[in-house]
């Protein structure tokens, strides 16, 4: 089993600077926006989501670059049919469980698209939204796991987190991810 050296850094200092964690790498995305409603207790819901870009193919940084704009759109051929899509997530975990951080939990990121979850539209308004590295329906790594499980007890510390939903749970019909 390889470990992530995120996952065993030292726990000492702060863990939060604002909406920031501060055990993630920090990589500012300027697709976000402001949330309709300010404060932790906004937020109650967190939504995990796959990704992989190409998809199938892990590590290559795709990710980051999609969500930062900079992808290549010319790089790879499945990048044409996203081509132009301006996405972000709050945090990505890749496969080795190393973490990434995108836009501050303060902010609304833009993950969850047309999205309904107990009788409310809109999902990015009041979650944080983490991507797994990987393809929906198939396992993911022990690491990412055990960041996954990490990073939700330190938003449970900060936010008033009352539930927690895959994509296909807020946008059924439409998304599969992460899958069962």
């Amino acid at each position: 089993m390889t470990r992530s050296v995120e996952a065993e850094q030292d726990d000492s200092g702060p863990l939060w600077d604002g909406g920031w964690h501060q055990r993630a790498h920090r990589l500012p995305a300027p697709n976000y926006g402001e949330r309709p409603v300010q404060g932790a207790q906004a937020i109650d819901l967190i939504v995990v989501h796959s990704i992989s870009l190409p998809p199938g193919e892990y590590g290559t940084g795709k990710v980051q670059q999609l969500f930062t704009n900079t992808l290549d759109w010319d790089a790879h051929p499945y990048f044409q049919s996203i081509r132009g899509l301006a996405v972000s997530s709050h945090f990505f975990i890749e496969r080795t469980g190393a973490l990434w951080q995108f836009v501050s939990c303060d902010q609304r990121a833009w993950h969850a698209g047309q999205s309904a979850y107990r009788d409310r539209s809109q999902c990015n308004d009041d979650s944080i939204g983490i991507e797994l590295e990987g393809l929906e329906g198939l396992e993911f790594e022990v690491a990412q796991y055990h960041m996954l499980a990490q990073l939700c007890r330190d938003i449970e510390q900060r936010y008033a987190i009352e539930h927690i939903a895959g994509h296909e749970h807020i946008a059924p019909g439409r998304k599969q991810d992460p899958g069962p």
